[in-house]
């Protein structure tokens, strides 16, 4: 069994997607969002990466679940 891999990413990653962009196209699957801003961490349900922000990062409203501000 192989271990699922942690990607750290940081502002210029959000909103954040998996697969990501420097995933190779044989290695794909559906793209889904998912929201780090909460917890700084996130889980892709297809594939098992994990997704951490890196110390300092600062979201600045990219959670994908906020509603618009008026």
């Amino acid at each position: 069994m192989t271990q699922a891999q942690v990607v750290m990413v940081d502002g210029k990653d959000l909103p954040l997607h998996c697969p990501t962009n420097n995933t190779p196209a044989w290695n794909s699957h559906p793209r889904v969002f998912l929201d780090i801003t909460k917890t700084g961490e996130a889980k892709c349900p297809y594939c098992g990466a994990e997704y951490k922000l890196m110390p300092g990062t600062e979201p600045h409203g990219h959670s994908i679940w906020s509603a618009p501000h008026h």
